[in-house]
């Protein structure tokens, strides 16, 4: 996907007054469709906190942080007191001018600077009010990443059998939120454009989190079973999640989701009897069978190099991944066109990945 060459939003004014990651991710994603986002960070503290959290392979004397550059491309960044009257004051004209305002204060916090939205609407009734809670506007619990991920359940699901819970790689719970105001707030702009007046979005982790929840919160609310770690495999379909480690000690995994495709498998494979045996032929006896049905496709595909095979996998309709690291990832020429080259404020050259992964054609 290329750079979107139109820039819907152009003229849109996002005043970003959020931290950490959530806030921030929907100020970039405003900011690459054409808005000016102004991002306001407590200059008291050095700014957002994720300018400290650093990898050890890090400048600590370093302003910045590659965490913090990987969701704040794109806006004019200032450092402010808003304990300062005269700093506050400057903020509140800006937000009567603003189309949006994204905010993730404690409520008490929000009422003290009046930047909540009542307060705000009071200034400006045209603006759209984006706020993100942990939990809710009345539980004041603190609510990182993490934290969500053990309460919404991905924590226990996530791992290896027998084994100890094992959170995601990414703040993917921050990220499920962001997409969540992102809709909301492009809602508020059509309805703000039929009635000409603002409003309030708000979403809080948990509940974007149990939203995101999907077929595990129905395998329990329907089928009365309670998911649990199975690493990589799929509760419901195999061979779907099976990773297997090729000749050149390469790992791939398999995603199997219906008959048509197991039978591509045993094709491409030289395994064809799999087809016609009653433990795999179809779906529900694979997945009683998983264990047996990965034991001999492991030993045919340790015959196969990874990316010869893939390409067999390809051909075939099988669909199949290689396991890759990050310099592989972006080695990759179809990554190139997602990331984004840029200069921070004080002229250091970074890149960084694009928010927006679709695009838009007359």
């Amino acid at each position: 996907m290329k750079a979107l060459s139109k820039k819907p939003l152009a003229g849109l004014r996002v005043i970003e007054l959020s931290t950490v990651l959530a806030g921030p991710a929907v100020g970039m994603f405003f900011a690459e469709l054409g808005a000016q986002v102004l991002k306001i960070e407590n200059k008291t503290t050095g700014g957002d906190v994720t300018r400290t959290w650093k990898l050890t392979t890090e400048d600590p004397a370093w302003a910045y942080s590659a965490y913090y550059c990987s969701i704040n491309w794109g806006k004019e960044i200032l450092l402010m007191d808003l304990n300062r009257p005269e700093d506050l004051e400057w903020v509140h004209a800006q937000i009567k001018t603003a189309d949006i305002v994204l905010a993730n204060f404690k409520p008490d916090s929000a009422r003290r600077l009046n930047l909540d939205y009542a307060s705000l609407k009071a200034l400006n009734e045209r603006l759209i009010y984006g706020e993100i809670t942990g939990f809710g506007p009345n539980d004041g619990r603190s609510a990182f990443d993490v934290v969500l991920q053990a309460e919404a359940g991905f924590l226990y699901m996530t791992g290896e059998k027998d084994a100890a819970p094992v959170k995601m790689p990414v703040a993917l719970i921050d990220l499920l939120a962001a997409h969540q105001l992102k809709e909301g707030l492009l809602l508020a702009l059509l309805e703000r454009a039929q009635t000409g007046k603002g409003s309030k979005v708000s979403v809080s982790l948990y509940a974007a989190a149990l939203a995101s929840l999907a077929n595990q919160a129905t395998n329990w609310l329907i089928a009365g079973k309670i998911p649990q770690r199975m690493g990589t495999l799929h509760p419901n379909i195999a061979p779907y999640g099976e990773l297997f480690t090729c000749k050149d000690g390469g790992q791939i995994v398999l995603a199997v989701g219906n008959d048509r495709q197991f039978q591509y498998l045993c094709k491409a494979l030289n395994l064809v009897d799999l087809t016609t045996n009653p433990d795999y032929r179809n779906n529900g006896q694979r997945v009683h069978n998983r264990s047996t049905l990965q034991t001999t496709l492991q030993e045919q595909i340790a015959q196969y190099d990874r990316e010869p095979l893939l390409a067999l996998f390809h051909q075939m309709g099988v669909p199949a991944g290689g396991v890759r690291n990050m310099q592989e990832v972006f080695a990759d020429p179809l990554a190139h066109e997602m990331l984004l080259d840029w200069a921070l404020p004080d002229g250091t050259e970074v890149r960084s990945v694009r928010s927006v992964a679709f695009s838009l054609e007359e």
